[in-house]
Order: structure tokens, then sequence, then C-alpha cells
């Protein structure tokens, strides 16, 4: 059935506008021409839209929303969105910046139309933890059978379609970069209608979802990484804005970053991060692939300091590159690799550059691209992919096509000598050639280069196989076989690259947070990132909507949650016990306690031994979200800060309130003649002040064992 009308309807007049505003030169003149555009569009009837369908889910309400009640009155803007989409999240600042801008009560209602590309997508679950991943604080619904879509004739995502208050259409922008004349559409429709009185004050019943959750350990955990020496993993923990770096034990020994999003270089206390995805670790150097800031970052372990390497903090459009890191735009990167490229060893950081769908370096040293020239320290180019949103294969890097890569692995070793890239949008897994750049295709996908549909859910050879926006990727050189994650299939999909054969290895194809143990009875929930560990006899998987990381034991067939911190000793009769003064803090704000020890002349800290300390609110856990926070410790050369953030929300205190933080020490005299532990510690009082605040509250302890 044909609809009333379409954004088909719209575009001839409306490109009349668009180029008219083209040719104007001053702001004034702008407003001007769009008013005169409203004048002239409001005498037409013909371009009322259908409303929502009945019966469709919603998010971020208190219930649906109808064009012709609760949104009557309003200029609302549809974001016509897929949650997989790189575009669309592109364009989510833009509309974070037009609610801060207008209010509802302003009379501007935002609501995501939920429009999916893949049939993970349409489930309603999956939605709310995008909505929760891309903190989208305006109504959402999921039109999952995309009837709104159809009956507006919409091509692609993003499109943004804004309505007048009797759900008449105004405006259609199609894709990404159209922010200012969002900005100027809005702001004159909004001026327009106030004038005339036809806008209402009246509030829309939203009730975020994220309101409604307790807080967990890890929130949308994207990427995770292992160093092969020192066993350590690192965890990109992207809904916290925070990087972990946990010990081969899981004790938790480094948080940089986090709670809330920022950007901020420095002392590791200080650092802060927007949705951190890929990690690379080696040694005491981590590398950082920052989405959200659009910026490749370096955690420097044992200096404490956090710098940034590449990208200048907003979105670039650039897609030759070339310029030093700091000078060089780029666009969401989603993942990192340390690489050699014709150099010392390590001497780049590959990247998967998700928004311009192209794989880029970052040479950390002096080096060379394959056939291509040198490059100093420093410089940041794309390798492979013109920049098309393609699945297309060839022999010259800068031809062919990626569609939102997402994740790399490296096989430097002959005969496969390649980088695999997990190329999400296209569903498939590719390869690219270190000697010369080729790009091949491993598995996944069809052979037609403009098709980005051919996804599914099928074991077999090459392009027989099937995928459904696989996010992650990593080689086990010990058995020369790849391990994927199929993100939008919840499982963990294990390739031969001799053969080209891609099998499931674990996950039963639903969505959910079961441990089997076994591989064919254990659930993940859009797993984003993997890793191998203890010599290929382990894999590490972030189960992101799980908020949780996984291990898979390959000798076993089993999965499991890592296994905690080895649990603090108890605290002997003859242990140091320090009251100390009260400390007056407020909820909201982060105490760190900075604890300097000393040994005695002559002795120093076992080193198989495990000194540790552990961080504890008895009587009033909540106060720690009811755990025990604990952690090594390797060295009283320096200070041990230890941070914990108070809730924003204050409970009843059972007794006065207090922290205590309690250390052992195994240390042994300098001949190893003699070892001995020895324990302390310290309560530390807390006046909180129930109304909210920022910052940091630093208190001071020593302690000479």
């Amino acid at each position: 059935m044909a609809s009333r009308c379409s954004v088909s309807t719209l575009f001839p007049v409306q490109s009349q506008l668009d180029n008219a505003l083209d040719d104007a030169t001053t702001q004034q003149e702008k407003e001007d021409l769009v008013q005169q555009y409203l004048k002239k569009l409001d005498e037409r009837e013909d371009l009322k839209i259908p409303d929502f369908q009945t019966g469709l889910e919603w998010l971020n309400t208190e219930g649906p929303l109808s064009l012709n009640k609760e949104l009557a009155g309003k200029v609302v803007l549809l974001d016509f969105f897929t949650y997989c989409c790189i575009n669309c999240i592109h364009i989510l600042p833009d509309l974070h910046q037009l609610e801060k801008r207008h209010s509802v009560k302003d009379g501007l209602v935002i609501v995501g139309v939920h429009s999916a590309k893949f049939p993970n997508e349409k489930v309603l679950d999956n939605i709310r933890s995008a909505v929760l991943r891309y903190d989208i604080c305006h109504p959402v619904v999921n039109d999952s059978e995309a009837s709104l879509w159809h009956e507006l004739e919409i091509s692609c995502w993003p499109t943004l379609v804004l309505l007048g208050p009797r759900g008449n259409l105004l405006f259609c922008l199609v894709g990404e970069g159209n922010r200012d004349r969002l900005m100027l559409f809005t702001d004159c429709a909004l001026r327009y209608y106030g004038e005339r009185g036809l806008l209402k004050a009246h509030t829309v019943g939203i009730k975020l979802y994220k309101d409604t959750l307790p807080p967990s350990i890890l929130s949308f955990p994207g990427k995770v990484a292992i160093d092969k020496n020192t066993k350590r993993l690192v965890i990109a923990d992207t809904g916290h804005h925070r990087i972990l770096v946990v010990s081969s034990t899981g004790d938790l020994l480094h948080v940089i970053g986090g709670p809330e999003s920022g950007r901020k270089d420095g002392d590791v206390s200080e650092a802060s991060f927007n949705s951190p995805q890929g990690v690379a670790v080696k040694g005491d150097t981590v590398y950082v692939a920052e989405t959200e800031n659009h910026l490749i970052r370096k955690i420097d372990l044992l200096e404490g300091k956090v710098s940034t390497l590449a990208g200048v903090g907003t979105q670039g459009t650039d897609k030759e590159g070339g310029a030093m890191g700091p000078q060089q735009p780029i666009s969401s990167p989603w993942d990192v690799m340390l690489g050699t490229a014709s150099g010392d060893e390590d001497n780049v950081l590959w990247i998967a550059m998700a928004g311009t769908h192209q794989i880029w370096a970052l040479f950390l040293a002096d080096g060379k691209l394959p056939k291509g020239s040198e490059s100093k320290a420093g410089i940041c180019v794309r390798w492979a992919g013109s920049g098309n949103e393609e699945n297309r294969n060839n022999a010259y890097p800068h031809k062919a096509g990626f569609a939102q890569p997402s994740g790399l692995a490296l096989a430097p070793e002959e005969p496969w000598s390649c980088m695999y890239v997990a190329d999400s949008e296209s569903s498939t897994i590719r390869t690219l050639t270190l000697k010369d750049g080729a790009v091949k295709l491993l598995v996944g996908g069809e052979r037609d280069p403009l098709n980005l549909f051919a996804f599914g859910d099928v074991d077999g050879k090459g392009v027989d196989a099937k995928l459904q926006h696989p996010l992650g990727v990593a080689w086990a050189s010990e058995q020369n076989l790849l391990y994927v994650v199929d993100s939008y299939n919840h499982k963990i999909k294990v390739v031969d690259p001799k053969t080209k054969q891609c099998s499931t290895l674990a996950g039963t194809g639903d969505a959910g947070d079961t441990l089997g143990p076994e591989f064919n009875k254990s659930c993940f929930n859009e797993p984003g990132g993997i890793c191998v560990g203890d010599g290929g006899k382990l894999l590490y998987v972030a189960d992101t909507n799980n908020h949780q990381v996984k291990v898979l034991d390959l000798a076993s067939k089993t999965v499991s949650l890592p296994s905690g911190p080895t649990k603090a000793p108890t605290l002997p009769k003859s242990a140091a016990r320090k009251e100390m003064a009260p400390v007056a803090v407020t909820a909201g704000q982060t105490v760190i306690m900075s604890v300097t020890l000393s040994l005695p002349e002559g002795t120093k800290l076992t080193e198989e031994a495990p000194s540790c300390w552990a961080l504890s609110a008895e009587g009033n856990e909540w106060l720690l979200d009811h755990q025990v926070l604990t952690g090594s410790i390797k060295d009283v050369s320096q200070p041990l800060c230890i941070s914990a953030k108070l809730p924003v929300v204050m409970k009843e205190s059972n007794g006065s309130p207090s922290l205590t933080l309690a250390v052992w020490a195994y240390y042994c005299t300098e001949a190893g003649k003699a070892c001995m532990m020895k324990a302390a510690s310290f309560s530390q009082p807390l006046q909180i002040n129930a109304s909210s605040g920022e910052g940091e509250v630093i208190v001071e302890l020593t302690h000479a064992f």
C-alpha cells in the first residue's frame, strides 16, 4: 500500500534550499532562507507521515510514543540507524550536542528508529545493550521489520528526518557529516513554530534504561590482549572508559582512566579515555585504539604516563594520511596490532581504521611499508583500503576495499606471512600479505564486492562459510589456526588457513550467559575481542554484552570465568593497626590512598612470594559495591596508589563508615638467609557529605616494617 508521503516527496524542494544555502555567505542569510522554506512547506497538506505502528518495542520511555499524542506539538528528529553501522555511531555526538542545546520542554524530541541490517540486530535485548554501550539517552523504537523505513522510502543508514509539530516532513539529511545543517534546520524549525504558538512544552515519558541497572565490574569490554612474556592481560573496559591490567593470577595491577569519559594525557591517575576498544601490549607499554576520541594512545606503565601518538581528538576524513601522528586526523580506530615493516622488530602499529574502512600504519620507529617508500618514526599513513565501503579484494592494497575492519591478528611466520582482518560489515575474514599488501578472502561473504549482505551462520570452506559481523581475530602460531569471534552469531569459530575450513568451536548460536562448561553448551553475547594465551592452550574472550572476560581451555574444551585475585591472607595478631584521622569526602568523589611502605635496611621484597594489599569496607560494603579490592605489591620504592570511587547515591551507614586497607609484605635479607612476612592495616574513617561531588581526595599513609 502506498504511503501518504515519503522523503522522495521532499527531496525536489529541499534540493533547491540546499543549493541556495551553499551559495549563502552569512548566517543570517541562511536562517532567512530556511524560514522562507518552512513557510512555503507548512502550507502543504501532503507531507504528514504515518504514525509508528502499534505493538512496537520501545526503550528509554515509560511506554510507546505516538506522533498524534505524546509527540504532537513537538519538533521530532527521527534517527534511522542500525547499531552495527560506524556511520550511525559517528552522528551520535551530533545528537548529544543537539540534546544539550534544546530540551524536550523547548519542543525537541529525538527518536531513534532502529532499522536492523543483521537479523541479530532485530532482537530487543541486543538493541538495549547498544543503547547502553553508546549512551543513547533519547527514546528508541525497535522497528524490526523496518516498516517506517519502507513507508518513508529511506535508503541508507544513517538518515535523519526532521518533522514539524503535526508529524509533517520538514527536512531529510542522509549520511554523516551534516552537523551544521542539522543545527541550522533544528534551530530554525523550533523558532518558526515557537513564534506561531504551535509548540507544546509538555514532558514526554522518558525513562532511561541505564538508570535501572546495578553497577558491574566490567562494562561492555571490547578487546583483550596478552603480553607473552609477563602473561599480563590487558582489558579494554569500554563502557567504563578505562584500561585494566591484570596479572596471570588474576590480581588487578593497574586501572587507567574511567569511570567517566574524557580526553586527558599525563599521569595514569588522572588520564581519561572515551570508549577505548583495541589494545596491544608489549612489556610495560600498552597501545590503545580510542574509538570515540579518534586517537591512538600509549600507556607507559613503568613511568606511569599516558600520551597521544596519533589523532587530533575529532573525527577525520583523510583517507591518505602521511602526517606525523599528533597532527594526523583519524576516524574511529577499532583495533591495533604491533608488527614489523622493514625495520626493527615491532616498529609499526597496525590500525584497523573502521571509520574510513581502511588499514593504517603508525610508525613507532623508522620503517617502510611493503612496496612503499621510507617512513620516519611518528608517521601515520594508510596502508590498505581505498576508503570505499566494499568487500573488494585486489593485488594492490590501495585498490582493495574493506567494510568497517574491526579486528586484527598477525601471522608473520612463513608460509602465512600475513595479517588477518575481521571485516565486520562484509562479514568476512580477509588476509593482507605482508610482503606486497595484496588483499584476499579467507572465509565468509561472497564474490560480489558490493554485496555487504552475504552473512549467515554456516560452517564451511572459503566463500561457502558464512559469518555475521565478526569483530575479532587471534592467531595461534603453535597450532597454525585462526580464532574468530563471530559476534552476531554469538560464537567462537576456528579457521584453518591452509584449507580455508571454518568451523564452530564454542557457542550455541543463541545469545546467553551459560557456562556449559562444555564448548557446545556455553553461550556468549556479541563477543567483541579475543586473544591467545598460555602458549596456545587458552583463549581469552571479551564477552561484550555479558560484561565479562571468559576463558576457553582448548585442552579440556571448557569455558570458565578467570580466577579472581588470590584471596588475601588473614591479618595476623602481630599486624600493626593504625587508626587514621577522619577525612571529609563527598558522594561520587574518588578516595586515593597513597601508601609509602619501607622495609628494614638490607632487605628486599621476595619476588616469588605474594606480597599484596586488600581494601574493604566492613559493615558498609556498599561503599565498594560489595567488593573487596585486592592487588599485588611488586615494588616499594614508589608509593602504592589505591583508589576507590564512592557511590553517587549514598545509603544509610551502619555506624561510622570507614575504609580499611591491609598490606602484607614478604621480604628477605639481601643475602637471602632469612625471609619473613609482616602485615599492617590502616582504618580510614569517612565523614561523607551526601551532596554529589567530583574530584579526588588523597590520603597519605606511611608504614615502616
